[in-house]
């Protein structure tokens, strides 16, 4: 039986691919976004071209802030289901504009999250992030400890948008289920973001720049392997949990209907070997600037993807050869470079 979705942010990165999934599943979706100038507006609406060639899309041009506008929008279509992607991304630029992130991903949450209360949501999906490990070193990294150590104000919005999650179901019996997704890459994804913007200065024959002097390593996972544990997420509320105990609190689920999982690869690679198989795919070699670790950086993510495997019976297996070059052959197709 066909759904009723709503999924914010959806002329955006993820928020695209996951609205042209459950639309290819059969389930109608209203997809809104603010369509904010973060970066090149020129290709959310490309994205959005796509999404609105489909009978069953319905475009909101909204923001989340907008408390009224988006209760009437929850008035008029009776959602089944809630998929939360809209939010200020990036953690660079958290630095340089902190009130885009509470005015974005507190403040927009918590409207979210009241209009899902009010209209009696059967599930309310949210994307947090594996920046939520911040200062943990212990790999990899699982959703069975505490993150209590954010390295920047990005990180410390979603880590927040679980707890305001977690309140609201255990107060109003909201199930809600948090994802945190690694390092997401592929076809129409964000311009700044560095497979993007590697592509883009070794086509040119400009340097890139390789942050920690190389010496970084990253659970990268393909878009599609993101969507596919996002829909099947999706058709399965959150429950809760048993066994849960307040003397030996496990921070991923609860009484309530409440539960985290990662999202990610579980695959290691060296950022070196990930410029090396874009270098063999564009057929050019990079020139590197090697720079120190940026503020608000980690050295090494990895996600222990145990609880997705069990539960939703999915694991993301997309190798970054075949990731690369589909979304080199994106590139060079949409930029007819």
């Amino acid at each position: 039986m066909g759904m009723k979705i709503l999924v914010t942010g959806a002329a955006g990165f993820i928020g695209f691919h996951l609205s042209r999934r459950f639309l290819d599943l059969g389930h109608d979706v209203v997809g809104l976004d603010n369509l904010n100038d973060y970066y090149d507006v020129g290709i959310k609406k490309d994205r959005l071209a796509l999404l609105k060639g489909h009978s069953g899309f319905v475009f909101a041009h909204l923001d989340l802030n907008d408390s009224l506008g988006l209760q009437l929008l929850f008035d008029k279509h009776g959602f089944s289901h809630v998929v939360n992607l809209a939010a200020q991304a990036g953690v660079r630029y958290s630095l340089e504009n902190p009130r885009a992130y509470i005015d974005s991903n507190i403040v927009g949450f918590l409207n979210v999250l009241e209009a899902c209360r009010r209209a009696k949501v059967a599930h309310l999906v949210f994307a947090s992030s594996s920046s939520v490990y911040g200062l943990n070193t212990k790999l990899p990294f699982s959703v069975h400890d505490n993150v209590d150590h954010p390295v920047s104000l990005y990180a410390a919005s979603k880590k927040s948008n679980e707890l305001m999650a977690h309140s609201y179901s255990h107060l109003f019996g909201l199930p809600c289920t948090g994802l945190r997704f690694f390092t997401v890459y592929g076809p129409w994804g964000r311009p700044d973001m560095a497979l993007f913007l590697f592509t883009k200065a070794i086509l040119a024959d400009e340097p890139i720049n390789v942050f920690n002097h190389g010496h970084m390593r990253r659970d990268f996972t393909y878009i599609e392997d993101i969507v596919e544990g996002v829909a099947r997420v999706t058709e399965r509320p959150a429950r809760p949990n048993p066994d849960w105990s307040g003397q030996a609190p496990d921070p991923s689920s609860s009484p309530a209907p409440y539960k985290l999982y990662n999202i990610g690869n579980s695959n290691v690679v060296d950022l070196s070997r990930y410029i090396e198989v874009l270098e063999d795919r564009l057929g050019k070699k990079a020139r590197k600037n090697y720079l120190p670790m940026q503020p608000g950086d980690v050295p090494e993510t990895e996600a222990d993807i145990a609880d997705l495997v069990r539960d939703i019976g999915f694991r993301p297996a997309t190798s970054i050869e075949t990731g690369i070059s589909r979304f080199v052959d994106w590139y060079l197709d949409y930029y007819r470079a």
